[in-house]
């Protein structure tokens, strides 16, 4: 990983290429518009994706890997935020200008009743 006093112009190709690699699956991809507009549990996203929960985590392990993705951890609940300290933020912020809001899948999850609140 590259320091973070790097600006955007001092990324090497190889690096700007794993991070587009990383977010050409629709699913991160999601994740990551997700989180741009608000923090999300583990299980939120099992439930949004119908997936199962190790499959959640490993996409969200490899974005927390790369520094993407940040977790805090709430009681029992693991929740995920984007990473705005991030060397490649401002890359994603780009990027999710041109990706359609995500935001109505969490209304969704919130008006069925399954949004968790971990306070």
């Amino acid at each position: 990983m590259i320091k973070k006093e790097q600006s955007l112009k001092e990324l090497s190709l190889i690096e700007i290429a794993s991070v587009l690699k990383l977010l050409g699956d629709k699913t991160r991809l999601a994740i990551v518009s997700m989180l741009s507009e608000q923090d999300c549990c583990v299980c939120e996203f099992v439930e949004i994706f119908n997936m199962s929960q190790p499959a959640i985590s490993q996409h969200l392990r490899k974005m927390r890997d790369l520094g993407i993705v940040k977790e805090q951890k709430k009681g029992q609940w693991v929740v995920y935020s984007l990473n705005k300290t991030s060397e490649y933020y401002e890359i994603i912020n780009d990027l999710l200008k041109h990706i359609p809001s995500q935001l109505e899948k969490i209304d969704s999850l919130e008006e069925k009743g399954f949004r968790i609140i971990c306070d």
